[in-house]
């Protein structure tokens, strides 16, 4: 038999005085989705379920919608916050209303407020190194629009894309979107891109950002790619570039300018490609327990297509290996910002989850002046449950490395 969840205590949650500085940021949420509530007796606002989101996810104790009402009805939460009680209803269906716009401007302040990062041997680039892809993120519900993904046993998968893009250096992302799993029509990752393409960045992105049109579209707006494409992608070879010793050392085996679409119907690329080949361990898909791996096949190289003609053979590897970060960022943003699975099955509400996600690690990064990391996570969350004191922290922070 399942052991019963142990109800939450007051002395179960602390540190809520550093929860006071985030009061500052968020009160302007307070009257979000209030304008149909003519009444005036609207009980749960958008503050308050974004301090509440916000304890979730540094209080351990705290891990589940009922623990969360659990938590707003403690005297000194509400005492700290302002939060009144609200229901499970309230909780669950309140988000219906709920803007996160606002919530997106409040993580972008707090994104322009982190110090800029030297980008060292990338400086050349000249542009920002930004990593793009997506993860699903499941439902405690099942819910019919959302069932995509097949799983053991005839079971579905329910949940939402989260289509990230990730500054590597900084080690955050820029921004999520977010779309149903279902990666057709508009929740595409490619069309996603299409539609929040930024000037001044370099894309990094897997072989499923491999379309002509979206390159022709990152190109237009000033920014560059660096995609790795399928190992049997037919293009013609324009010109052989030479290679350098530091070309050869790093792996890179070819560089060549090439021409893609050999048919006049086709959409072809509207700028000068480039392929870099950088050698790779090969591996068969299938999943580890057949022996393989869970991605898809690679024959021993890593086929990169950009548009940046300008940058050395082995930089532009160096540049595609940096992508694997946002890999790392989904790991850590769903296993320890209580992100595996989601609290609403509404997308405004997963929307909220998310950019509160965002929030936290801005915080422990303006914080603690490093990226946020799965022990540092752990620090902050031992500090303000009271299982770490200050001075644990502060050596903690000290022993971390310094920003490059």
């Amino acid at each position: 038999m399942a052991a019963t969840r142990r109800k939450i205590r007051p002395e179960d949650v602390h540190g809520l005085k550093y929860f006071k500085a985030l009061q500052g940021l968020i009160e302007r949420l307070h009257f979000v989705g209030t304008q149909r509530d003519k009444a005036g007796n609207r009980k749960l606002h958008m503050d308050q379920y974004c301090t509440l989101i916000l304890l979730w996810f540094f209080s351990p104790i705290v891990d589940s919608l009922r623990g969360l009402q659990q938590a707003g009805e403690l005297d000194k939460v509400r005492k700290n916050f302002g939060v009144g009680r609200a229901s499970l209803g309230s909780l669950s269906e309140g988000v219906a209303v709920f803007d996160p716009e606002p919530l997106k401007e409040i993580a972008q302040e707090l994104f322009d407020q982190l110090p800029d990062v030297s980008a060292g041997r990338f400086d050349v680039v000249g542009q920002t190194l930004t990593a793009v892809d997506g993860s699903v993120v499941e439902t405690l519900a099942r819910v019919a629009r959302l069932a995509w993904l097949p799983k053991a046993k005839g079971a579905s998968l329910c949940g939402y894309r989260l289509h990230t893009q990730f500054e590597v250096l900084r080690g955050v992302p820029s921004r999520i979107d977010v779309t149903t799993a279902s990666p057709k029509g508009d929740a595409d990752e490619r069309a996603v891109l299409v539609r929040t393409v930024e000037p001044d960045r370099m894309y990094m992105m897997d072989r499923g950002y491999a379309q002509f049109a979206l390159w022709n579209v990152i190109v237009a707006k000033n920014s560059s790619y660096c995609c790795r494409i399928r190992d049997n992608s037919a293009h013609d070879v324009v010109q052989t570039l030479e290679l350098t010793d530091c070309d050869i050392a790093a792996g890179v085996v070819s560089d060549e300018v090439v021409l893609f679409g050999r048919s006049k119907a086709q959409i072809t690329p509207d700028h000068p490609v480039r392929i870099v080949t950088v050698k790779a361990t090969p591996h068969r898909s299938g999943g580890k327990t057949g022996g393989g791996s869970t991605g898809p096949n690679c024959d021993g190289f890593l086929r990169i297509a950009t548009n940046r003609l300008d940058l050395p053979a082995e930089l532009i590897g160096e540049i595609y290996r940096l992508r694997w970060m946002i890999e790392t960022f989904f790991r850590m943003f769903k296993q320890l910002l209580g992100c595996r699975h989601l609290l609403s099955t509404k997308q405004n509400g997963v929307e909220i989850q998310v950019y509160c996600g965002i929030i936290a690690c801005l915080l422990i990064m303006l914080y603690t002046g490093r990226k946020p990391t799965k022990r540092t996570f752990e620090m902050v969350c031992f500090y303000l449950s009271g299982w770490a004191s200050a001075d644990e922290m502060e050596r903690h922070i000290e022993a971390l490395p310094q920003p490059v």
